[in-house]
């Protein structure tokens, strides 16, 4: 399959070439080629400073591997399988992990190929919304993968949203930060992952105060749809989170070469902070599920409640029904149809059995 269409550094007169040797003064500039849509950015970094031009992934390569130094940062996005065919012929990616980089939809995990490693992240966003008893969406979720090199890493991101642009010039202003080389930015890239989670969970828990207090405050319209939505939420947050404690725990004990010692204790750091949120998002879990039953109590009871205020009225009602009832059977004969006073007395009898059981009722609390 044809490669990534690639343009040389940009270099002026007297500039050098991808392998450092001087440009002969009467050559002629390349003409730069446009990048692939999919390329977000390449760059050639030479004891953690980032080389000035522009690169193809063939020349950054080759750029790295003529000096025997450095590595080189590809970033991709959403790349098609003949857009990165090129990349991954000229760097060896595994097929398998190749494919799982294209067609995402994978947990997070961590592989290894021969000698380069293949990590996927889940990605969050908190989606904002006014209410979270009423919001269809909250947590948005995409997907970010390394294959990590002896001389190069390359990321390919899924989704709309936690980019590495900003990261990347974070990194590119600090070249200390890369001296142990690519894995430097693998754990970069973890933290600036984890740091998200943290951020999501820290708005989660606010909204489930929120519902918490409106599951319990008087004449509540919170049904346990609109809980168990929420729940939905939380476990696309927890999908992202759980799986990803094993494979920063294999990175931190020295999984592979290609994590130096000196990085190794910032994937522990990383991997605390991946504990504390799955614990964090597993008390969510369990405060949801609390709240759903609590809900289904409270429409238990107010069923409850409203039985009993319909049986009251029913019978204070019972009374007058059942008196009109007898008195309109049709006999000749029958006791006090004559009376004088018999029509005021029957409606004061009435009227006073009716009063003694609305009292009963309301000193029993059933209306």
């Amino acid at each position: 399959m044809p490669a990534i269409p690639s343009f040389g550094n940009l270099r002026g007169r007297g500039g050098r070439s991808a392998r450092g040797r001087r440009a002969p003064a009467q050559a002629p500039q390349r003409r730069p080629q446009p990048l692939s849509a999919s390329v977000v950015d390449c760059g050639v970094y030479i004891g953690g400073e980032r080389k000035p031009g522009t690169w193809t992934h063939e020349e950054a390569v080759n750029e790295v591997r003529g000096r025997d130094d450095g590595f080189v940062w590809i970033g991709l996005h959403e790349p098609t399988e003949p857009q990165i065919q090129g990349i991954a012929e000229t760097f060896g990616l595994h097929e398998l992990a190749v494919e799982d980089a294209v067609h995402a939809h994978q947990r997070p995990k961590l592989e290894r190929y021969d000698d380069t490693l293949f990590m996927v992240f889940r990605t969050v966003r908190y989606v904002e919304h006014s209410s979270p008893t009423t919001a269809n969406e909250i947590v948005e979720s995409g997907e970010l993968m390394a294959f990590l090199g002896k001389d190069f890493i390359i990321t390919v991101r899924h989704g709309n949203h936690t980019g590495l642009a900003r990261l990347r010039r974070e990194l590119d202003g600090d070249p200390e930060r890369l001296q142990n080389g690519p894995a430097d930015v693998l754990h970069a890239i973890a933290d600036h992952v984890v740091d998200h989670f943290l951020d999501v969970t820290d708005k989660i828990e606010d909204d489930i105060d929120e519902m918490e207090a409106e599951v319990f405050a008087p004449r509540s319209r919170v049904t346990s749809e609109q809980i168990y939505l929420f729940k939905r939420e939380v476990l696309e947050l927890r999908r992202a989170v759980s799986p990803l404690a094993t494979p920063l725990r294999r990175l931190s004990e020295g999984y592979t070469r290609l994590v130096p010692e000196d990085v190794r204790s910032y994937f522990r750091n990383v991997h605390d902070h991946v504990t504390t949120v799955a614990e964090r998002v597993e008390a969510f879990d369990e405060l949801l599920t609390t709240l759903v039953d609590a809900t289904l109590g409270k429409i238990t009871l107010q069923l409850n409640s409203d039985m009993r205020k319909i049986t009251a009225w029913a019978a204070i009602i019972a009374v007058p029904t059942a008196i009109a009832g007898i008195y309109g059977m049709n006999f000749d004969y029958m006791p006090e149809l004559n009376f004088k006073y018999g029509y005021p007395a029957v409606l004061a009898i009435i009227l006073g059995l009716c009063l003694l059981l609305y009292r009963i009722f309301r000193k029993n609390r059933w209306l």
